[in-house]
């Protein structure tokens, strides 16, 4: 559930060039045309939909690197096993 949300967050909010739809879970979002911009917006929605905080430490491009490192920081998040 947490991957289909976050897969249609980003088709939403980032205008790849690419139907992020078609991307496997482990493909490069910022080889894909993700931006830095593209990825705070990313992050805002995330927070929004998921009512989730995230930490500094997590605001960086690893996080956002991929559909399944979206996925995992956002579960964490949600499961309180990382202080927001």
């Amino acid at each position: 559930m947490i991957d289909d949300i976050v897969r249609g967050l980003v088709a939403k909010t980032c205008e790849l060039p690419v139907d992020p739809i078609s991307l496997a879970d482990d493909a490069d979002l910022y080889a894909a045309g993700l931006t830095s911009f593209a990825s705070v917006q990313l992050m805002l929605a995330l927070e929004e939909e998921f009512d989730i905080e995230f930490p500094d430490h997590l605001l960086n491009r690893k996080t956002f690197a991929t559909l399944r490192a979206i996925s995992d920081a956002v579960a964490l998040l949600r499961s309180g096993r990382e202080a927001a």
